[in-house]
């Protein structure tokens, strides 16, 4: 096994062909003053220059390795909110607090109401409202890998601030608290059962209902995070909002799986894509999307938008035409426990990501 400094050293080498951000030419701009920030977090935003007070406002959390200016590049996020007249904060990691800008979801003292990384999330929050008048009952929360788990947690620990998130390749709330269960979890390995998904949700602040809503993406190809946690996610969700077990619809998007549950009252509470052939990171559409997308390292061509989907979901952008089609999917497994599901074929990932894997894995620093 590496150790740690020559891990480091060799993630400081690749950095600049992960195409680390350059704010200086992102339309992302320095968010300061928010608060305690006991994570020390940054903050950075992006406000349309004709969006009207009482605008949505979207909470993005970028994957590890990567950083704001990156991810909102490839993405798309700011670009989609000059179309549609929201707001867009980005929350990001420092290297002083996890070497390889993880968010630290699986920690105890980060992924709790009042403390740590959510309470310095939910103060960036609070400070938006105040300066920009968003709506309060339209905030939105998404992220990717490390950025998916923490917006699991962020779900769960302030669902009286959210109104709908969506989780990229990421996992359920609660299931691990340390390192190795991260691991764990991470490879579908132990954890909680079914029935006590739920509970770590209920059980995370003093909030009684309605939930916010959820939108969960994941590649069946994915050999960092295991697809069951995208149905470990939904089994997680499903009982909050009264959803039967089974889906109120299913059809295909692109080729892929598209699965919906409503609850009593027939609204969309809870959607899941399963993208046949993908790999660890965010599905994009560079070609179809009008808010310029663009491939990077776990940002990936999957012919389908999961920014523009995700949105539609919420209500703050319409759909586009049909995304290009792709070949027919495998049908998603369901949720049984924690199995440790046989992998799909890879579909060929870029070389700079599997050599960032290989190595945070021997480091024992992948998160």
């Amino acid at each position: 096994m590496r150790n740690l400094s020559d891990t480091l050293t060799r993630l400081k080498r690749l950095r600049p062909a992960l195409g680390e951000s350059t704010p200086a030419t992102s339309p992302l701009q320095p968010f300061t003053g928010f608060g305690s920030n006991p994570g020390q977090l940054k903050g950075w935003i992006h406000v349309p220059e004709a969006v009207e007070p009482g605008a949505p406002l979207v909470v993005v959390l970028h994957g590890c390795t990567q950083e704001a200016a990156g991810y909102d590049s490839s993405a798309g996020w700011s670009r989609l909110a000059d179309l549609h007249g929201y707001i867009v904060l980005y929350p990001e990691q420092q290297r002083s607090n996890n070497p390889n800008l993880c968010f630290n979801w699986f920690s105890p003292a980060d992924a709790a109401r009042g403390q740590g990384e959510a309470l310095s999330i939910r103060q960036m929050v609070t400070a938006v409202q105040t300066r920009h008048r968003t709506d309060p009952d339209r905030v939105f929360i998404t992220g990717l890998s490390a950025g998916g788990a923490m917006t699991a947690a962020m779900l769960a620990t302030y669902p009286d601030v959210f109104a709908a998130g969506a989780v990229i390749a990421g996992l359920p709330f609660g299931v691990a608290c340390s390192v190795p269960e991260a691991f764990d979890r991470m490879r579908a390995h132990g954890g909680p059962r079914p029935e006590r998904l739920a509970d770590l949700v209920r059980d995370a602040s003093a909030h009684t209902g309605p939930w916010p809503r959820l939108s969960v993406w994941h590649g069946t190809a994915d050999q960092t995070v295991d697809q069951a946690n995208a149905a470990a996610l939904i089994e997680q969700w499903r009982p909050l909002h009264g959803a039967a077990p089974a889906p109120s619809k299913v059809e295909d998007v692109a080729g892929h799986p598209h699965r919906v549950w409503r609850d009593s009252i027939g609204r969309e509470v809870l959607e899941e894509y399963r993208i046949a052939g993908l790999g660890h990171g965010t599905p994009l559409d560079p070609a179809g999307s009008d808010h310029a997308e663009s491939a990077a390292p776990f940002m990936l061509d999957a012919g389908i938008s999961s920014t523009r989907l995700i949105a539609n979901f919420w209500g703050i952008a319409p759909k586009q035409a049909q995304p290009r089609t792709r070949p027919s999917p495998e049908a998603a497994p369901a949720f049984q426990g924690s199995p440790h599901l046989a992998k799909t074929a890879a579909s060929p990932e870029q070389g700079i990501q599997k050599t960032i894997e290989d190595a945070l894995r021997s480091a024992g620093l992948l998160k």
